[in-house]
């Protein structure tokens, strides 16, 4: 939700942030053609929007810090993070746009416990995946359609039977799905989503479809690991519920999700045809990262004017100046 606030006074300015792109398989190029990356890869299967990972960093974009990664500016201001304990003095988060025009592995991640006694201290995964957009046939994998065990995985896997066991789901624009880590999973063809989780990228793959990639070789698994983290208990319901928050002339506030890791909303601003515009400001527990999936705006402070439109994405540090926002957008609002 976006807060409105007049308790601090404070220079800590937003900017926005270039991502970094991934070129993997099974990938499309909606990115490119519909949300203006400019990225130079063919497919463009995904871009890390907010990301101090190394495998795939943003760089700032406006502002003083412009052309410096988003690692730099942070680990220089630890302040923009806030107070909130998940910080520790890191970007707990990772925001990406994932396009799949086919078929992604079938794999799982480790929780937090898991990855940090097998996996160098690396934080699990647990994500959320909003759906921009999917095709009439689009399906993704949550998890089994019936109770297993790791003696029944591992020989579907040895035999190539493990598709018959997977819980497949039909998905629709503005479809949510929490996908908590130790849950088997792929996103599916005709797929577009926002995906917000965890920042790491331990990825234990099962299975792949027998596929080879751009070297000839067919894509590593890891299946002793992922077959240690699996939750092996039938699937139930996968949606998540979206709760309408907060609502007023020319804005409104949806509560995607609120868990340990972060907490997303989606905020809708309508502001395009009036002179009214919307105050936004951080507090001092948590920077905020707004993605805009839909239409485009202003962001307004005292240094500058961010213009944004589908596709770009703003880091705005904790305890911010005071803010407006105009124009007639769709923002997916994640914190701590």
């Amino acid at each position: 939700m976006i807060s409105i606030s007049s308790n601090c006074s404070s220079n800590n300015a937003p900017f926005l942030l270039k991502p970094s792109g991934k070129d993997y398989l099974w990938g499309g190029n909606r990115l490119n053609e519909e949300f203006n990356k400019g990225i130079e890869m063919n497919p463009l299967a995904e871009t890390w929007e907010c990301s101090t990972h190394p495998d795939g960093p943003s760089y700032v974009a406006t502002g003083k810090y412009k052309g410096e990664s988003l690692i730099k500016v942070l680990k220089e201001h630890p302040e923009y993070l806030g107070t909130h304990p998940n910080t520790k003095g890191e970007l707990p988060i990772l925001i990406k746009l994932i396009d799949a025009k086919k078929d992604l592995s079938v794999q799982v991640h480790p929780d937090d416990e898991y990855a940090m006694k097998y996996e160098n201290g690396q934080l699990g995964k647990t994500e959320i995946w909003y759906v921009l957009d999917a095709t009439k046939e689009a399906k993704l994998i949550h998890g089994f359609n019936c109770d297993m065990n790791r003696k029944i995985v591992e020989q579907a896997i040895k035999k190539g039977t493990i598709e018959k066991y997977l819980y497949k789901v039909p998905v629709h624009k503005d479809d949510l799905f929490y996908i908590k880590s130790g849950t088997i999973h792929a996103i599916g063809a005709g797929t577009l989503i926002a995906e917000i989780q965890e920042n790491s990228n331990l990825t234990y793959r099962l299975y792949d479809y027998n596929r080879i990639d751009k070297t000839g070789k067919r894509r590593e698994l890891q299946i002793d690991k992922a077959l240690d983290v699996i939750n092996y208990k039938a699937t139930n319901e996968v949606r998540q519920p979206i709760r309408v928050h907060k609502y007023k002339k020319g804005y409104s506030s949806e509560l995607l999700c609120r868990c340990k890791y972060f907490e997303v909303h989606k905020e809708k601003i309508n502001t395009e045809n009036t002179k009214e515009m919307i105050n936004f400001q951080t507090e001092s527990n948590s920077f905020h990262v707004l993605l805009c999936i839909k239409g485009c705006g202003t962001l307004i402070s005292k240094e500058e004017i961010i213009p944004f439109s589908k596709g770009d994405c703003i880091f705005v540090p904790a305890n911010s100046m005071e803010l407006k926002i105009n124009g007639l957008a769709e923002l997916l609002n994640v914190n701590c």
